[in-house]
């Protein structure tokens, strides 16, 4: 009897943590799926180093780009996510003269918002 009731807690706590599994993923933002503006700023500008789902990228010279969706390094604030997303650095292009003030902002609230925060 005992038994049973072990095997039946271990089985509703595995079902629960497969739950889980599998809303996360399910929530998880894809960008190539999306339909949004910010989201096609990122296809077009940003994915060709940071790759399609925003998760880094070995580039063909060698260079590891940041995996984007990871909160951390060393852009954490909006502020210095817009900085370097303008004046460019370490490797990437400036957007200064590419994109519009508004689409910077757009991407900093994109990168924050929808890819770090996504769940």
């Amino acid at each position: 009897m005992i038994y049973r009731f072990k095997l039946s807690v271990v089985f509703t706590f595995a079902l629960i943590g497969l739950a889980a599994c599998l809303s996360s993923e399910t929530s998880h933002l894809s960008i190539s799926e999306s339909k949004s503006y910010d989201a096609s700023l990122f296809r077009q500008h940003c994915a060709i180093c940071h790759g399609p789902e925003a998760e880094g990228r070995l580039l063909d010279d060698g260079t590891q780009t940041p995996n984007l969706r990871l909160a951390g390094g060393n852009f954490q604030t909006d502020a210095q996510i817009r900085q370097h997303i303008t004046e460019g650095g370490n490797g990437m292009v400036p957007f200064r003269d590419i994109l519009t003030d508004g689409e910077i902002k757009m991407m900093v609230d994109f990168v924050q918002t929808d890819l770090r925060t996504a769940k």
